[in-house]
């Protein structure tokens, strides 16, 4: 049976799904009783679903789907390169031309001298590979004491367990014996709900600055880099204040401190620029790439490293022992091509930037007039709402951190909008080829939830704020 075009009925697919198939971030009892949905196919920002429901997906995927679904032109690259060579490995002195040609793209797209491509399958993969890269690099120079890397809490950096301890979550730390050694933690730049009586610009320079101080008390020849995502997505759509950044890229210069910025959300157009580093004005040494560069068509990443690094690795760094299977996997390589192809040629980017991104923003910051909303918070096409108890107070709510954003979240299924929670944030990612008339159809939506949401709360006695 053909179960794309011909599926079994729902009640099946979510029978076949509970007794063999395992998920990722999700409780497998609880999910089992429930029962999956069923995503069946997909076109432009809509999905549809096993009963033919109809659903606008705010959250490209996760994060990925920069150019949309149902784009032909990557599935005919595809095909055509599984025909003439499906598969060949980057080990043993070999390349291919959709390697070459994909790391010339990158190359001509980032920003600096980031010249040179290590690719991997995933974020998770990059990251790790970052690990080795900056740890290599100080050893290759004789201080290989170098090795502690700093990185912040409520950060994500992917979920192998390199990754994630790079990553500052508690919870993937409470499960598998995390973080791995010489990971560091600073508190994270989210003035909305740690910034206290402090201005944005105050509390910007206060979080940053804490690098300086964690470098200090550990010893400048033991810290070998500093990851950050310009602005973090899975913690919720932090965006730094203004003065966050440079502060931070300051010391990175005065410590000569590698800086590795995480672009696997905010890259390939997602904040208006290219990557996010342009936005915030960042000078990155190493940046990791992933998800939008395929715009999910295909499992890829990378990192992207400085002539600076890659001059170390051909002078003195000798053999790498590092690498992976699917490294520059010939197939992943001519589909991300082709859509960086597409992003460029149709001006995607300069479309977020310049028309549907500040429509979007316009849009989406209106729902902060919603008694529920402490906050619309928006970096290009990518935000989050802060659902609050107590507006004028910035209080969360009484009950469990979660418990509101979940009830937000049902409803917003059912009403046909994929927004995520996260915690009680309400966040969204959406196809950076959404229109305007899409973008009014998701604010609508999500106008429609929050309303809903809160009729709810009311109901359960939920609208009480913390003390």
């Amino acid at each position: 049976m053909n179960l794309v075009d011909n599926h079994l009925p729902t009640q099946e697919l979510q029978a076949l799904d509970a007794a063999h198939h395992m998920h990722p971030f999700s409780d497998t009892g609880q999910l089992n009783t429930k029962g999956v949905r069923v995503i069946t196919k997909a076109q432009g920002v809509y999905l549809t679903d096993s009963d033919g429901n109809r659903l606008l997906d705010g959250m490209a995927g996760l994060w990925c789907v920069n150019i949309g679904y149902g784009r032909r032109e990557l599935g005919e690259v595809a095909a055509r390169q599984m025909t003439q060579l499906p598969y060949y490995n980057t080990f043993f002195q070999t390349s291919h031309p959709p390697v070459i040609e994909l790391s010339r793209q990158l190359a001509k797209l980032a920003p600096g001298d980031l010249n040179r491509v290590f690719f991997a399958g995933s974020g998770s993969e990059a990251n790790d590979t970052n690990i080795r890269f900056v740890r290599h690099y100080w050893a290759s120079q004789d201080k290989p004491e170098k090795t502690v890397i700093i990185a912040r809490k409520n950060g994500y950096h992917g979920s192998t367990i390199g990754a994630a301890s790079l990553g500052g979550m508690s919870a993937m730390h409470a499960q598998g014996g995390l973080p791995i050694a010489d990971i560091e933690y600073i508190n994270q730049p989210y003035w909305y709900r740690e910034g206290g009586e402090l201005s944005p610009e105050e509390f910007g320079l206060l979080r940053a600055r804490e690098l300086e101080e964690t470098i200090e008390r550990l010893g400048e020849n033991k810290v070998a880099a500093f990851i950050a995502e310009p602005v973090q997505g899975a913690g919720g759509v932090i965006i730094p204040p203004d003065t966050y950044w440079p502060e931070i890229q300051r010391i990175c210069d005065k410590y000569e401190i590698l800086l590795i910025v995480d672009e696997v959300i905010c890259g390939f157009g997602r904040t208006g620029n290219w990557f996010g580093s342009e936005t915030f004005n960042i000078k990155p040494d190493i940046i990791t790439i992933a998800k939008g560069m395929s715009s999910g068509y295909q499992p890829i990443g990378g990192s992207i490293i400085s002539e600076k690094i890659a001059k170390i690795f051909e002078d003195k760094a000798g053999e790498f022992n590092h690498g992976y299977t699917y490294s520059g996997h010939p197939v992943a390589c001519a589909v991300a091509s082709e859509n960086l192809r597409i992003l460029e040629e149709e001006n995607i980017v300069d479309r977020v930037a310049d028309d549907t991104g500040p429509y979007l923003r316009e849009k989406w910051q209106s729902l902060s007039d919603h008694p529920l909303v402490g906050e619309a918070r928006i970096c290009g096409m990518m935000g989050a709402l802060e659902l609050v108890a107590d507006k004028s107070g910035r209080k969360p709510f009484a009950s469990e951190e979660g418990t509101v954003g979940f009830i937000c979240r049902e409803h917003s299924f059912a009403n046909g909008l994929i927004m995520r929670h996260v915690g009680d944030k309400m966040i969204i990612s959406p196809p950076l080829v959404i229109s305007r008339s899409e973008i009014d159809e998701l604010v609508e939506l999500a106008h429609k939830t929050l309303d809903q949401t809160l009729e709810e709360l009311n109901k359960q006695g939920l609208m009480q704020a913390a003390k």
